[in-house]
């Protein structure tokens, strides 16, 4: 053997020089098998020009270390490989696109904003024929921490993490970074993740500037307080939520601010959270109260709760995600739900899978993709979404109420988007 390759062995190995000298003199007696290690030697490169160190190629094939050298010799022989330091290799050749990617997908629970984030993944993934590992956090902490570590072992191309609790996103993070794989953070952001999902301040002041407008013509203005349904354990960032909605409540009726403010914490169930709504109303009684929602199930068991004490006409509600069920409330003539805000969950994976993509291959991507946000009101909710008209019309009971039977509004958790 040459001297300057086994000068080369002991650069890369030291002790084990000897033991790699040899198996380059004695050869590969099954010549088929180092051809098809030498294409996973090459599949290990995931663009034209990655460059991976010698232990990254081993991870990625699970290939010994000196079968692992004696290829990338060869291949750096062929031209498809260059040697750029002592231990680290350079795709000359351009990807092997073979093996698909592999796209770890923690979606965040049951709820009906979660189903069809995971349709559209699905579908996405499918047509950009990327192989995608979904696991269920269940809106649990430990769950969550659980899945981090199941896609680290899987060894995973890319984690997408749609999980809302902000005081485990920073431990998750470190996880991902560890193992150098990754992330895209959905709606609730990780530490040195990629953001995508809501503009909460952005759809908050559309909500807000539609409620004042509404109070304005309806009410000319007059407000007795303002109620805020919030989610304090999805943090600071969907505070911002609210915070919109105050401003721009603000810009349409500047004298709001007068108005008592009360927050109430909206986790739970739907049940759960009707009950809060009851025991306020029955302690501070009833009167001209615009409600700003953290979501359409806060929303949808405020417009109940004022209804059961008889004072649907003293409330005006603004939601937000605009789900089926808040569609099926905007089409109920009389409702007192003015508007939602859509995010059009149906449509993440379009976006989602493609910005996975462009990060694996290297490509320059933003930091922050905030998703498209439209108003959808009695008005407009036809036109927006014209397809599902029909089914929630067969939704509606005798009295004109949207009947509350689906057991995912019933008993979702609302730590949602």
């Amino acid at each position: 053997m040459p001297k300057t390759e086994v000068e080369d062995l002991a650069e890369d190995f030291g002790e084990e020089t000897t033991t790699a000298a040899r198996t380059l003199r004695n050869g590969d007696r099954n010549e088929s098998q180092t051809v098809l290690r030498a294409c996973e030697v090459l599949k290990a490169f995931r663009h034209l020009g990655e460059e991976l160190p010698l232990t990254s190629v081993m991870e990625r094939t699970r290939l010994p270390k000196t079968t692992t050298f004696r290829l990338l010799r060869s291949l750096i022989s062929g031209g498809l490989i260059e040697r750029v330091g002592a231990g680290v290799y350079r795709n000359s050749f351009g990807p092997v696109t073979t093996r698909p990617f592999r796209i770890g997908f923690a979606t965040q629970g049951d709820t009906e904003f979660a189903r069809e984030v995971t349709r559209s993944m699905v579908a996405a993934a499918s047509r950009e024929k990327v192989q995608l590992i979904t696991l269920n956090n269940r809106y649990s902490a430990r769950e969550a921490l659980r899945n981090a570590d199941a896609f680290i072992r899987e060894q995973v191309d890319l984690v997408l993490e749609f999980q809302t609790y902000d005081r485990v996103a920073p431990v998750i993070a470190s996880k991902f970074l560890a193992a150098n794989t990754p992330v895209i953070a959905i709606e609730v952001p990780h530490p040195g993740a990629t953001y995508f999902g809501a503009d909460n301040y952005k759809a908050g002041m559309i909500g807000g500037r539609a409620l004042g407008r509404w109070a304005r013509e309806n009410w000319g203005g007059r407000v007795d307080q303002l109620l805020l349904l919030e989610l304090p354990i999805a943090g600071s960032l969907l505070e911002l939520r609210s915070a919109g909605l105050v401003d721009g409540l603000r810009t349409e009726l500047p004298h709001i601010v007068e108005t008592p403010l009360v927050r109430l914490n909206g986790r739970g169930s739907f049940e759960q959270v009707l009950e809060v709504i009851r025991k306020y109303l029955r302690r501070r009684g009833t009167q001209r109260t615009l409600v700003g929602a953290v979501n359409d199930i806060c929303a949808l068991a405020a417009l109940r709760a004022f209804e059961e004490a008889g004072s649907s006409q003293l409330c005006a509600v603004m939601g937000q995600n605009a789900l089926r069920e808040a569609r099926a409330e905007l089409r109920r003539p009389g409702t007192r739900l003015v508007g939602s805000v859509a995010y059009f969950p149906e449509r993440y994976g379009d976006e989602l899978i493609p910005l996975a993509l462009n990060i694996l291959q290297k490509k320059p991507v933003p930091s922050t993709v905030f998703v498209k946000h439209q108003l959808l009101t009695p008005r407009n909710v036809d036109l927006v979404y014209p397809l599902d008209k029909a089914s929630d019309t067969r939704g509606m009971d005798r009295r004109g109420g949207a009947r509350q039977t689906d057991s995912a509004l019933r008993n979702s958790d609302l730590v949602s988007a």
